[in-house]
């Protein structure tokens, strides 16, 4: 639906976050990152993706120019991002670890199943609390990419 909606404008499509990673425990949302040209650039991407449904929930041009968008049903949330942007590197390197490496996926998962037993006034909360974790794992993976692995 994505490539259908926004064809060549769509540099490149992930699929990110815990449902990304087999085995891992996960809410049934799934997490998508595009890359367009230049996610400041609505009028670009964003008709598009408004015309197939999508219903924009998140602007944040201070951060990476991120927008995020979900479905209707909100069972996805589409994160978009500048080419070559380095949230989407990071992003894709924490999947990757979490894919090959057990010891990190447990622990993230562990940090995860901690913290959802617990209440939130919002998922931006629960995602702060996830943040110490994520950056230890991150940190490693970057390493990994750094060293050509």
């Amino acid at each position: 639906m994505l490539l259908r909606a926004l064809g060549s404008k769509a540099l490149s499509i992930e699929h990110v976050g815990s449902t990304s990673v087999p085995g891992l425990a996960a809410k049934p949302i799934i997490d998508i990152v595009v890359q367009v040209e230049n996610s400041g650039n609505e009028p670009a991407y964003l008709p598009a993706l408004l015309t197939a449904g999508y219903v924009l929930r998140v602007r944040e041009p201070d951060w990476h120019q991120h927008r995020m968008l979900r479905t209707s049903e909100a069972d996805a949330h589409v994160h978009i991002f500048s080419f070559g942007c380095i949230e989407v590197t990071r992003q894709l390197a924490f999947r990757d670890r979490l894919r090959r490496n057990a010891e990190d996926r447990l622990l993230y998962q562990s940090r995860k199943r901690r913290l959802a037993e617990q209440d939130w006034p919002d998922m931006d909360a629960y995602a702060r609390a996830k943040t110490e974790v994520v950056e230890q794992i991150t940190a490693r993976a970057l390493r990994e990419v750094a060293n050509g692995r």
